[in-house]
This record gives structure tokens, sequence and C-alpha cells, in this order.
């Protein structure tokens, strides 16, 4: 009897399993809601005196498909670490002239000069050069009114253009950034479970953000692995997405695995300064493999509102958000710091089909508690006819159902979405 029970449960189970794959082989495609920036959202600005920066933008529109009137060329010096304000005010003014107005976000294609004056270029090419978004030691800046917004077009909506550095000292290393990438998009549900390492080092200075700790696991918890550890590092670990730490260097850092569109960064005073920092520059995040970081250029004290919030940054990230969004959006005062990395890698802007026994049911991340309606067409291009409007999310409940007949293509579009949880950022 056992032994016939036996095989009972292993015949029920192969054809579980083979019940589920033909589900998912036909398994329709989705639209999602916009949930970050895209490829047409993003301007490229490419040094025409560098060969190197002429490199990785050609490289970077061919695998993100930039539209050409997106590539802004300017020509300056190379070498210099730091761009005087009277340079950079003609810079910006070409750089301005050809932007088209739907672009909403900049990447620059090298890694100096990484400061103009007082500010952190990247701060510089959103805001402008302003000495408002400088100080001097243990002060504040102007706060950037972008930090911790719900906004998809931040130069629509605040009149800035956010700006990451896809930064390299050599174009094997710039290739290998733009590849991890594009290999994230989407990729979260595909590999080990991705994990969020928030380490206390010894050096408490430093370490200021494990105020931030505690919130992060009982927040996020239930949406990512989140480890909370007191060490100087982390080695041989296989599963970063996240790793937040503060110390002067960081040893063990090539040890570990990073996994596609991981951010990686370490509170210190000069980590920015890419190329000739007297402490561990932030560049060496992406050498060992992350795809984003972050660090200062001048002296910003250890307040905690010019470096990244890990809990923003990774509340936005699992929302669908792009790196660039989830980073800058992370940094209350980001005048003095530098975001480094592949601007438009979106781990978490993807969806999930799981069969169930009334049909299918679809989740995804950029699902936020609100109401949707759902469209459905036989291709991707259209056209689409309304299937269900007013459908309700919540916290407690994420997905769709979707039913049979099934359609070739879903469309989701976003009606209204309820106020998500505002997590503080010490403004």
């Amino acid at each position: 009897m056992a032994k016939q029970q036996m095989v009972n449960k292993f015949f029920v189970g192969l054809l579980l399993i083979v019940y589920t794959a033909l589900a998912l082989a036909q398994a329709p495609q989705v639209i999602l809601p916009r949930s970050g920036l895209v490829a047409s959202d993003l301007a490229v600005v490419v040094n025409s005196r560098d060969p190197l920066s002429i490199k990785i933008a050609n490289y970077y529109q061919q695998q993100r498909q930039i539209p050409a009137e997106n590539i802004i060329s300017i020509e300056f010096d190379v070498g210099a670490s730091v761009m005087s304000p009277v340079l950079f005010a003609r810079l910006i003014k070409r750089v301005e002239q050809q932007t088209p107005t739907s672009v909403q976000a900049y990447v620059l294609t090298w890694a100096a000069p990484y400061r103009v004056g007082c500010m952190s270029i990247s701060a510089a090419f959103a805001f402008g050069y302003d000495k408002k978004y400088c100080a001097s030691g243990c002060k504040a800046t102007a706060p950037s009114f972008y930090a911790d917004s719900n906004s998809l077009q931040p130069y629509q909506d605040f009149a800035i253009r956010p700006t990451m550095l896809l930064a390299a000292e050599n174009f094997a290393q710039a290739k290998a950034l733009i590849d991890r990438g594009v290999a994230a998009d989407g990729n979260a549900f595909k590999d080990l479970a991705p994990t969020a390492y928030l380490v206390e080092t010894p050096d408490k200075n430093r370490s200021v953000r494990k105020a931030y700790f505690p919130r992060v696991a009982d927040q996020l918890g239930s949406q990512i692995q989140v480890k909370r550890l007191q060490a100087k590092s982390i080695q041989q670990r296989q599963d970063v997405m996240f790793y937040f730490t503060g110390a002067i260097r960081v040893p063990d850092i090539e040890s570990n695995r990073y996994m596609p569109g991981a951010m990686a960064d370490h509170l210190t005073s000069t980590g920015g300064q890419l190329t000739d920092s007297r402490q561990m520059s932030a560049l060496r995040w992406l050498e060992a493999g992350a795809t984003g970081s972050y660090g200062t250029v001048v002296e910003p004290c250890n307040l905690l509102t010019k470096f990244p919030n890990p809990l923003v940054a990774i509340n936005r990230y699992l929302q669908g958000a792009s790196l660039l969004e989830a980073y800058w959006k992370s940094v209350v005062m980001p005048g003095q710091g530098v975001f480094i990395g592949e601007p438009l890698a979106k781990p978490y802007a993807n969806y999930y089909i799981a069969p169930v026994s009334d049909g299918l049911r679809l989740t995804s991340p950029v699902l936020l508690p609100g109401f949707y309606k759902l469209l459905v067409a036989d291709q991707l291009s259209g056209p689409f006819t309304l299937l269900r409007s007013g459908i309700e999310l919540s916290v407690f409940q994420r997905h769709i159902l979707l039913s049979k007949p099934y359609a070739a293509v879903y469309k989701i579009e976003r009606l209204k979405t309820l106020s998500a949880p505002s997590w503080p950022t010490y403004r």
C-alpha cells in the first residue's frame, strides 16, 4: 500500500510538472505600466577628444538602442580630474542646445573629470553649477526635491536631468559594465535569491548608516533577503544584489559574486574621486562586478543626507525603477556625490506568470497598490481592446488573475496609485 501511494504521488507530481510546463510555454506576453526610465529618456554625452569616451558611447548606444538624436557631442581636454566652472558653463550650454526636450536624464561616458569646482559633475549636469549644492565641512547643502519622489519624468517634474557616469578606466571594463546592466533587465526571478548585505564595520564614523538597517529588514524583508552583519567585509558571497557599508577601504570585494544590476558603495570621504582618490575609489566596486556605485568628490563629513539611504535605494529598485533613479532618489543632498554605473539596469521591472486552478496568476514588483485596467491584443504592436477596468490591487493582493481564453498579449495600464509607504529620508 505504501509503495502504491509513493507511485501515485510520483505520477501526480509528474503531471503537475508537465501541466506547469505546458501552461508556461503558452503563457502570454505582458506589457507592464511604466516604472522607470527607458532608452529614449536618456541622452549620452561623449567627449569627442577622448577615444575611450567615443568607444564607450558607441557601444552603449548599440546595446541600449539609444536614439541617434540623443547622442550629445562636446569636446574638452582629457586627463583632468576637476573641470573649471567657466569651462563647464560653456559645455553645458552646448549640451542643452543639442538635448531633445523629451530627454529626462544624462549619462556621461568618462571617469574624469568627476568634479566641477566644488560640485560633483553628476550634480552639476543635473542642477547646473550652483554653490548652494556645495559645503565646507559638516554643513548641509541645498536638497534635491527629486529625492524619494514618485516622479518618472524628472525633467518635466523638477526641471533637472539626473546624471550618472558610465565610468571605466578601459574599454574592457566599460563593456563588462554595460553587459551586466543589460543582463539585469527583468532578471530578478531568474537567478539565485538576491540578498541585501548591510554591513556595520568597526569604523564607527563611517558606519552611521546602521541607523537605517533595522528598518530595511523590517519593511523590505518580505521582498528581499536582508542580512545585517558586523564585520570588516563580506567574502565569497554568491548572491549580492545590494552591499552598503562604510570604510576607507573595503577588503575582499572581488571575492563576491555580484548579481546583474547590483548596487554597492562604501561611506567614506573621497570615494567619488574616481581616478586619484587617497581612499578606495568607487570604481573598484564596478571592477569587482557591481553595476552601480556612489562616492563623494569633496569632504562631505558623515552627514546621512549626503549618502545613499539603503531603505530608499532598495525600495525604489524593488518597485521597478532604473539604477539611476533608485540611486538618485536615495540621496537627499547629492551636490557633492558622483553616481557611477549603467543607468538603465532594471532587474525588478519584470513579471512572473504561474498556473493556478482557475487560470494564470500574473505578479510583478511594478504593480503597486492602486487601480488598473487590462487590455488585450493579438500582437505586441496592438491594436488593444479593453478587457477589464477598475482592477484594485493592495499590499495584500498584488496579482492579477488571467482567465481562459488567454490573449496573446496583455497590457496593464495604471489608473491610480494609492499612497505608497513614505520612508524617512532625513531631509
